[in-house]
């Protein structure tokens, strides 16, 4: 069963919290598809959606929570990424404020340069003031339950339930599989991307709004996973996320030997060495205070 949730006052929420009251309630197995602001609230470029709360509204805008019916703290969610189609405008922004890598790139002062795109769903083209086109591989760059601690939580770190992860491989086709951290799940979604580099390194993607956003969210009986792993059509991915961009790593790189010990029936120091021949680490992002880093395994790199 497909449900659709309208885009509301209702709907929409800024940060993360075991007790925001969900906007729907589905089985295990259902498909949800809404339509996404992007991640500042924009309605249009330079017109927000209003109105918002100061402090409970001043993460990304996100629609949800939706809780599953059944799912229990513990068990694995498993989200189906259906289709994701691109609004009709697009921001970057680059330079202008201080963040740790702006001032080590020399551009924290000065004019914050703004890249206003137009952006072609169909024809998957984004296009610039200066006429420079991209193509485009939309995501979501937020998939994420809330803590289970009580509380106001940011939606910008990503954390092992998911959140602001901002994963260009995680397009449709693709599935996440999370840990789920309170009984009814309570998945948000949020933060179109129309494209990005690994490590969105000026700060921002392609920010734009979803038209529509279609995810199947089916809850596994799997417990003990200890961060998101995710299956796309070209491999299996696992991230790391911490401050520190050397303990990401590990994370991510811990998380494919448990992967490859399982789906490849291995031993730990036997996954290691394979791992050193067919695995890529790949930094996520750089931008969110909590680092990520993806540790990806292409499904035909060992032939057993």
């Amino acid at each position: 069963m497909t449900h659709e949730i309208p885009l509301e006052r209702h709907t929409l929420h800024g940060h993360f919290s075991r007790d925001l009251a969900p906007v729907m309630t589905i089985e295990s197995g259902d498909t949800v598809a809404f339509s996404c602001l992007d991640s500042a609230w924009h309605v249009a470029p330079g017109d927000k959606f209003e109105p918002r709360d100061e402090k409970l509204d001043a993460g990304h805008a996100l629609v949800g929570p939706i809780e599953v019916r059944g799912a229990k703290a513990g068990q694995t969610l498993a989200i189906r990424i259906d289709e994701v189609r691109v609004g009709s405008f697009g921001t970057t922004l680059a330079g202008g404020w201080s963040t740790p890598l702006n001032d080590r790139l020399d551009v924290s002062r000065g004019v914050k340069l703004i890249l206003h795109w137009s952006l072609e769903a169909e024809a998957a083209i984004g296009r610039d003031p200066q006429g420079r086109e991209v193509e485009l591989r939309p995501f979501p760059g937020v998939l994420g339950m809330p803590p289970p601690e009580p509380g106001v939580h940011s939606t910008a770190p990503p954390r092992r339930w998911g959140g602001n992860i901002d994963c260009k491989e995680l397009v449709a086709g693709t599935t996440l599989f999370l840990p789920i951290p309170v009984d009814g799940a309570l998945l948000s979604a949020g933060d179109g991307h129309a494209r990005q580099g690994d490590g969105e390194v000026s700060q921002t993607a392609i920010e734009c709004p979803l038209d529509r956003l279609e995810l199947t969210l089916t809850v596994e009986d799997r417990t003990g996973l200890k961060t998101p792993i995710a299956w796309t059509p070209e491999g299996w991915l696992t991230f790391g996320f911490d401050e520190d961009l050397d303990e990401a790593a590990v994370f991510a790189a811990d998380a494919m030997l448990d992967l490859m010990q399982r789906e490849l029936d291995l031993e730990r120091a036997d996954a290691l060495a394979l791992a050193s021949v067919v695995v890529d680490l790949r930094v996520t992002q750089l931008v969110n205070g909590v680092k990520g880093v993806h540790a990806v395994l292409p499904h035909d790199a060992v032939r057993m």
